[in-house]
């Protein structure tokens, strides 16, 4: 990828709107864009200004629209680079029309994510906020922007940096004891070395474990809401959606096929699915409805099963919780409103009145653990990637300590320290390959 043209694309979603915005990067940024533009005032650094956009050529320029220019001087941009910005109103032909002006003048056409690939590689971010940005674009619930920010603030790798540090200080204390052996410079003991390597574990440990419940931040889960007919599994489906998504009558089967919805519980992403009611069927649809609540219960993060508290349980309601036995799983009580009281576990909720509901979504969040310490943590992990390359990093770690139980030349102890940090810097493109940056980019808007 060539660093030292100028590149220009459409920075805001596909169709129209109020405004639209076209942005060119690059060494020739200026002196593309100024000649399709006639204004009043020069252009300065970090300021907006009014103008008008126009056709370039012979005689009077024809006005096509008005806009509002800002220029970025580099190195004070979001890639380092000259950026002009050309904010026009929101017409597709208009924003194609100033693209291919600047394209005929020598800019090329932007590839996609090439604006923050750009920021990462002139050093201005690293890669865990180059990814931030994709992760931010992407926030489904305001907690994953919030925790987006976060990364892109550089939580992440502000928590990686000391424990780099501390590893990249053993070894530097290890090489001076291999390079200046005969200099009597002294080499750490062997306790003390496992010290070393307990004392990077630890918070690397602590960082791995965060990463159950920063792939549900991330990715969300999937909630089945399952039981027999006329349990009220569709009226609990319409409370947690806050509307009334699935039909709902007095007739037990209602649901003969699967309904779902995405709504955020304490920020989480979570995809509710209503089921038919598992029971003999009474017809080929009913059949086919039943087949799949029970793939639904099988696909499911998590399994709402959903009881009559106002009848006494039935040899259904005990196949049900035998199937989900040992799986994340709670179990519903609904109608509650027609019994004064219960025992036994699960939640107690009226569909009718709203009783309970805001205790299930609570619980709801305990499974996915957001009512404790992560929820609150900074920098925690949330990529598949980043979690793979800690588990390469620590079992570097363990490598290490092994062939120091076993008295393995300090030379081949530095290998698997080694095998310890690369990891770590591949996490934040310390170091990286043109094939993961390239995997990583592509999935990009064009515009960003």
């Amino acid at each position: 990828m060539n660093l030292d043209d100028t590149i220009v694309a459409i920075a805001t979603p596909p169709g129209r709107g109020g405004i639209g915005v076209v942005r060119l990067a690059g060494p020739e940024a200026r002196k593309i864009a100024l000649p399709m533009l006639s204004m009043k005032h020069d252009l300065d650094p970090g300021r907006a200004i009014f103008g008008e956009l126009a056709e370039p050529g012979a005689g009077d320029p024809q006005r096509i629209d008005e806009v509002v220019v800002t220029y970025f001087a580099k190195p004070h941009s979001y890639t380092t680079d000259d950026i002009i910005e050309i904010s026009a109103h929101g017409s597709p032909v208009v924003l194609r029309h100033v693209v291919e002006l600047a394209l005929a003048r020598g800019a090329r056409l932007a590839e996609p994510g090439e604006f923050t690939m750009r920021a990462f590689l002139n050093g201005r971010i690293d890669l865990t906020q180059a990814e931030a940005v994709r992760d931010l674009i992407d926030s489904q619930t305001l907690y994953q922007a919030k925790v987006a920010a976060q990364q892109l603030d550089g939580a992440l790798s502000r928590r990686l940096q000391p424990i780099k540090q501390e590893l990249v200080k053993l070894i530097a204390t290890l090489e001076a004891g291999v390079d200046f052996a005969e200099d009597d410079v002294s080499v750490l003991p062997a306790d003390q070395i496992l010290h070393h390597i307990a004392a990077l574990r630890l918070p690397l440990d602590q960082l791995a474990s965060t990463f159950a419940y920063g792939k549900l931040v991330h990715e969300g889960l999937t909630l089945a809401i399952v039981g027999r007919p006329n349990v009220g599994k569709s009226s609990l489906f319409n409370c947690l959606v806050e509307r009334e998504r699935a039909i709902v009558t007095a007739a037990p089967g209602t649901t003969r096929d699967l309904v779902s919805e995405t709504v955020a519980i304490g920020g989480i992403p979570v995809k509710l699915v209503d089921t038919a009611g598992i029971r003999r069927a009474l017809d080929e649809a009913e059949s086919i409805g039943i087949r799949k609540s029970h793939e639904a219960l099988a696909d499911a993060d998590l399994v709402l099963v959903v009881v009559d508290a106002s009848q006494a349980t039935v040899p259904e309601d005990a196949e049900l919780l035998q199937q989900v036995a040992g799986r994340p799983a709670i179990v519903v009580h609904n109608k509650c409103d027609l019994v004064p009281s219960h025992e036994g576990t699960g939640v107690r909720t009226s569909a009718l009145t709203g009783a309970g509901i805001p205790e299930l979504r609570q619980e709801i969040l305990r499974h996915v653990g957001g009512d404790h310490g992560a929820q609150a943590e900074a920098g925690f992990l949330t990529n598949l990637r980043h979690q793979n390359l800690v588990q390469e990093s620590l079992v570097g770690l363990s490598a290490a300590a092994s062939a120091v139980g076993k008295r393995i030349p300090h030379e081949m102890l530095l290998l698997d320290l080694y095998n310890a940090l690369r990891p770590l810097d591949e996490i934040t493109g310390a170091t990286t390959t043109d094939d993961i940056l390239n995997l990583i980019f592509s999935t990009f808007c064009i515009g960003k």
